[in-house]
């Protein structure tokens, strides 16, 4: 639409859904919702770096069919990766953010969260990122370099919420 349009199109699909109880809703609240549910995002958690295997998505990944990288997916499939996506939860107060240091219980980076916020249904911190595979199983302490300290998260398998 052009964009002296954008009002007038807003304000009409506002009217129209008064009726059902809409509200504005921005990116923020988008990603905060697939977040709690441990939903990749393209350019987030996977991307051109990263293969469907590491970021935990190997059951959609079909190997009926030869297809592009085809047979290295396979080999992570069969032989395992380097590194993985894991969900984690913050112990401490902090909000974990994108690009953040992911940090051993030495203080070493293995990692960087690649989403990260403040779950409103937890109130807690809850982020996603790729560790090396030793650092990925479930209950495995790690930290989060949140200016410069290192705070304390766990790792946990998404969703970080119940479904309904």
């Amino acid at each position: 639409m052009p964009n002296e349009q954008a009002e007038a199109v807003f304000d009409a699909i506002m009217e129209a859904g008064k009726n059902v109880g809409i509200k504005p809703i921005g990116l923020g609240a988008r990603d905060t919702l697939r977040l709690e549910m441990g939903y990749n995002l393209y350019g987030n958690d996977i991307d051109d770096n990263t293969s469907p295997i590491e970021a935990g998505l190997g059951w959609i990944t079909k190997f009926n069919k030869t297809f592009v990288n085809s047979e290295e997916l396979k080999k992570q499939k069969e032989n395992g990766v380097a590194k993985k996506l894991v969900g984690f939860k913050m112990e401490e107060r902090g909000i974990p953010r994108a690009h953040y240091p992911i940090l051993d219980n030495a203080g070493n980076k293995i990692g960087e969260v690649t989403s990260g916020s403040i779950s409103p249904l937890l109130n807690q911190g809850i982020g996603m990122g790729y560790v090396p595979t030793e650092f990925a199983k479930t209950g495995t302490e790690i930290g989060i370099s949140i200016r410069d300290k290192s705070i304390k998260a766990t790792v946990v398998k998404p969703p970080f919420i119940g479904k309904a």
